[in-house]
């Protein structure tokens, strides 16, 4: 596709995502705050838990706090802003703001998945080699795996920056480019770019690949060990004890990596934006919905936490 003398590196883009939508607008603006009210809440309370409760002070909480303030970002990147859109009758964004929104929902995102790799790591040493555990998985190493998570988040979103800075847009008339998205997704920027977009193309698979295959890898080799050993384990208690300390974990990595397989992994299609759309709104809405009641519901641990923290208040009053 060709670029036309009015294409810009910075025209105003209009997100249309819901524009289409057969539900009323108002009816989406109170359905997605409740979603965002839910997931803030959700995610403080249980970041004020694990930071409160010294009997939550171990390394698994350590990465659950941690992914817990990575998902109150994914959201607060894209849902507030949505809010306005839905209640505006042009839900237009600057070029400017457009590429700032895209840094900040992938730098959150891309650190959400690795600390997702680094809790399989855990689950592994906690159960594979459990009398080592607390000497090898330490508070200074899972603070050095997440800083070094979010190192590896802002090269890698950078990267992507910088391959989209070049682009050409060509707008209408006024010069407004429609997406079809409700926030400034990879996909939908490239579609509708009017440049060459095939070195962009290369550094989602190439690069952008190995950036998933290597967390991917980590979670299997680690929950094939996982495996082997509950299996060896002698008593039925024993193998049910060590499964269900896996269990929100495997939820969360099969919907989370489920999704963004599905979205950037893909040939592009005009045909799947729809599907990309709804995708989308998976990861950055439902599941770091999710994350908190997963990891609550299921963990008598945290749910003992949240018991105490609400009895103390009740003695408090």
């Amino acid at each position: 596709m060709g670029c036309t003398p009015n294409a810009s590196h910075s025209p105003v883009f209009l997100l249309l995502g819901f524009s289409k939508a057969r539900v009323s607008p108002g009816l989406l603006f109170f359905l997605f705050l409740a979603i965002y009210l839910v997931t803030i809440i959700g995610n403080v309370t249980l970041v004020l838990l694990i930071s409160r409760d010294s009997r939550l002070h171990s390394p698994m909480y350590y990465l659950l706090r941690g992914l817990s303030m990575i998902d109150m970002g994914l959201s607060t990147v894209t849902l507030p802003q949505l809010l306005i859109h839905l209640v505006s009758n042009y839900p237009a964004i600057s070029a400017a703001r457009c590429l700032a929104q895209f840094f900040f929902f992938y730098a959150f995102g891309v650190t959400d998945t690795l600390v997702i790799s680094i809790m399989a790591l855990d689950r592994y040493m906690a159960i594979c080699n459990p009398l080592h555990y607390h000497s090898v998985m330490n508070r200074q190493l899972c603070a050095f795996l997440l800083a070094l998570s979010w190192v590896v988040s802002i090269v890698h979103t950078m990267l992507h920056v910088g391959l989209l800075l070049p682009l050409y847009w060509a707008g209408d008339a006024e010069g407004n480019v429609k997406l079809p998205h409700f926030f400034c997704d990879h996909r939908p920027l490239l579609r509708a770019s009017c440049s060459d977009i095939h070195s962009n193309e290369l550094a989602i698979f190439l690069e952008g690949g190995f950036l998933m295959l290597g967390p991917c890898a980590l979670i299997v080799l680690s929950y094939a060990c996982i495996g082997a050993t509950i299996l060896r384990l002698p008593s039925a208690a024993g193998r049910h004890r060590a499964v269900s300390t896996c269990g929100s974990h495997l939820t969360i990595v099969g919907f989370l990596y489920g999704t963004i397989i599905w979205v950037y992994f893909q040939p592009p299609s005009q045909d799947s934006q729809e599907q990309d759309m709804a995708a989308a709104v998976m990861y950055t809405a439902i599941t770091p919905l999710a994350n908190p009641f997963v990891y609550s519901l299921r963990n008598k641990d945290v749910k003992t936490a949240l018991h105490r923290l609400l009895g103390r208040g009740r003695e408090d009053s």
